[in-house]
């Protein structure tokens, strides 16, 4: 008990003097100190339990030895013998439900063939537990497929993806598409493609090459004649650049790569339409080879 004093006191003075000292005393050492205490006072607690159980212990002995208790009696009451621990063999035959191999004569099945006789052992209990299980999982699933619809069978969830698939491929051709320029440029016949295309022309051209391309106060594009090439990728790069010394304006700014594309390739389609009014053809012959490109 006196060394439990001293450490109380020390700890008491420690926590006063860093509560008084906190202007005197650097902050990291302030730290150190109430760690200090901290542990001090946790140290205290233990021994002071330590104490009370060795008091309860001499109690205990004193109480039972005035009841008549002999020494080894004390002692057995003090400290039980542990139980002792079932083999490992117990412990896995109740895992596995099996019966001991004492109680085998006992297990032995009537019928035999050829001297093989078979043991009657139960079915193991986590077996069935999980026999049980299956027959629960399925009724779920029976409940989720095929009753209520909560979850997709197999044709289902195939469309699904389908579906997913080509929304992400739209996307994507919708990003790639703006990538081409006058050296990457395919020449299509995609209907869709030329209805852009054709909307575009007679949103941007029309007023300069008339509403079928038939020319006005830009050439006719739908003849063998062509200024600046007839090739797709010499539209491509003419409505991209223009041609400002005859009045052709720069496309690049206005319209995106693939509206460039949708236009040059509508300009394409229409060659050999003959449209009414034509203007007289302009520049140099060119019969353009193109090579026309797949569109699936």
């Amino acid at each position: 008990m006196k060394y439990c004093r001293i450490i109380l006191m020390f700890c008491l003075i420690t926590i006063t003097g860093t509560a008084s000292a906190d202007n005197l005393i650097a902050g990291d050492v302030q730290n150190y100190l109430a760690y200090g205490a901290i542990v001090s006072m946790l140290l205290l607690i233990v021994i002071a339990l330590l104490v009370l159980v060795r008091t309860f212990n001499v109690l205990t002995k004193v109480v039972l030895k005035s009841e008549g208790y002999t020494d080894a009696q004390i002692q057995a009451q003090l400290h039980p013998p542990k139980k002792a621990k079932k083999p490992k063999g117990e412990v896995w035959n109740k895992l596995l439900s099996l019966r001991p191999m004492a109680e085998e004569k006992e297990l032995l099945i009537e019928h035999d063939y050829d001297g093989i006789q078979e043991l009657d052992n139960p079915i193991p209990g986590w077996f069935m537990y999980l026999f049980y299980a299956t027959i629960i999982f399925a009724g779920g699933y029976l409940l989720n497929y095929h009753v209520f619809h909560t979850g997709q069978l197999q044709y289902e969830e195939y469309k699904t993806e389908m579906a997913q698939a080509d929304i992400a491929k739209k996307l994507y051709l919708s990003k790639s598409a703006n990538q081409v320029d006058e050296n990457t440029v395919k020449l299509v016949t995609d209907p869709e493609i030329l209805k852009a295309g054709q909307v575009i022309f007679t949103q941007n051209c029309k007023p300069c090459h008339g509403e079928h391309a038939e020319g006005n106060v830009g050439p006719n594009l739908t003849d063998d004649f062509w200024l600046h090439g007839g090739k797709i990728n010499d539209l491509f790069k003419t409505i991209k650049y223009g041609v400002q010394s005859k009045g052709m304006p720069t496309w690049e700014k206005q319209l995106s790569p693939k509206q460039i594309a949708d236009v040059a390739n509508y300009i394409k389609s229409l060659h050999d339409t003959h449209p009414a009014g034509a203007k007289e053809p302009q520049g140099v012959k060119d019969v353009a080879d193109d090579k026309l490109a797949s569109t699936k």
